[in-house]
């Protein structure tokens, strides 16, 4: 428990040296090069923007100052209209929020106009000429996280999706792997659990996605690693829609070997060993991708020789449940074919020689339980 504490800490060392020298720069930008009075939501408004997803930043940087103009807008309109004070300090923020939300769905510019809303609403009858301060408060805040995330301390891009990819890529092997126990077993409840963990996948995969478009942000804004685009970076910002097809696919995948199990379907011994095979693949593609391995060759070796055990115990004879197996375990391999870099209509041929010919079930030999 406590070393999972520091893991994290150790983690977020990054993202909280970003977020000093964001918040330092803006006041000092704020407070000694433009002599603006206590300019307390430049700092505010660096770190709001760097607690963005990876990945969002300018847009939240974008949506910062769209919030603001809007609250001084609606505030400073009301409060010539109907003055300041309890009720017309709730009107005002209302109104803000609603005006907001019908400029943007985005939380921020709605949580951002209700705030700036609250300040002008309160604080006008005591300081004056608050609304420009505010608007370029917001700019400044902005324009120094963008500053110091893309030139001044920008974080490895492929450190930051390697972060994510794994966990993903972690889950689909381990539950493959699950399964393929659960068959050479007939272990329903096995099954049962891997099918369950699988499922549940949405955390990892978010994290993915994320991951690798705020990877594809830093490589962009970021001239340090401009380069890295179009080599490991560019494969695994690529990788996140194939994986995730590899995610559904297997989920069926599991499905069926369940109910294979339930109904008591005849196992060939090669079926278990493609399942293992496809979960080599999975963990074997993110060592390459963490390694920036030219070609992920040995996670191509090891779908093709999963997309082969599946043939030869299509061969041997599989009942109904059997051959979706199989077919899953053809669909997944493509999909993580793909997610090396391999062009899909490649990918089905390399899936179609590798599984043989299409012989009637049975016509090998017999099955083996």
């Amino acid at each position: 428990m406590l070393a999972d504490r520091f893991r994290r800490a150790r983690a977020g060392t990054g993202l909280a040296a970003q977020a000093g020298l964001a918040a330092a720069l803006s006041w000092w930008v704020a407070d000694t090069l433009l002599d603006i009075e206590q300019p307390v939501f430049a700092p505010i408004s660096a770190v709001v923007a760097l607690a963005a997803s990876v990945g969002q930043r300018v847009r939240r940087t974008v949506e910062l100052v769209v919030g603001v103009a809007v609250g001084i807008l609606i505030g400073d309109l009301l409060i010539h209209l109907v003055g300041v004070g309890p009720w017309q300090l709730g009107l005002i923020v209302a109104l803000a929020v609603v005006v907001a939300a019908f400029v943007g769905r985005s939380p921020a510019v709605v949580v951002q106009a209700g705030a700036t809303a609250v300040l002008i609403g309160t604080l006008t009858p005591s300081v004056s000429n608050l609304e420009a301060p505010r608007v370029l408060d917001a700019l400044i805040g902005g324009a120094a996280t963008l500053l110091v995330t893309a030139v001044l301390l920008p974080l490895n891009p492929l450190r930051i999706i390697n972060r994510a990819a794994g966990p993903a890529l972690a889950l689909l092997a381990d539950q493959l792997d699950r399964t393929a126990d659960a068959l050479r077993e007939r272990d329903t409840e096995a099954a049962r659990a891997a099918r369950d963990r699988l499922r549940d996948n949405k955390k990892e995969m978010g994290s993915f996605g994320e991951a690798a478009q705020g990877a594809r942000e830093a490589a962009t804004l970021s001239p340090v690693y401009w380069t890295t685009r179009e080599g490991p970076l560019g494969r695994y910002a690529k990788a996140v829609e194939p994986v995730d097809r590899a995610m559904r696919n297997s989920g069926t995948l599991i499905r069926r070997a369940l109910t294979l199990i339930e109904d008591g379907e005849r196992i060939p011994e090669t079926m278990p060993a493609a399942v293992s095979a496809l979960a080599e693949a999975a963990r074997t593609l993110r060592k390459e991708f963490a390694s920036g391995a030219a070609e992920p060759t040995r996670c191509r070796e090891c779908a093709l020789r999963a997309v082969a055990e599946a043939g030869r115990a299509y061969r041997r004879g599989v009942d109904f449940s059997g051959a979706v197996v199989v077919a899953q375990v053809r669909t997944t391999a493509s999909d993580l074919l793909v997610a090396t870099d391999v062009d899909q209509e490649e990918a089905n041929r390399l899936v179609r020689s590798a599984f043989g010919p299409l012989e009637p079930p049975g016509s090998d030999q017999p099955a083996e339980s």
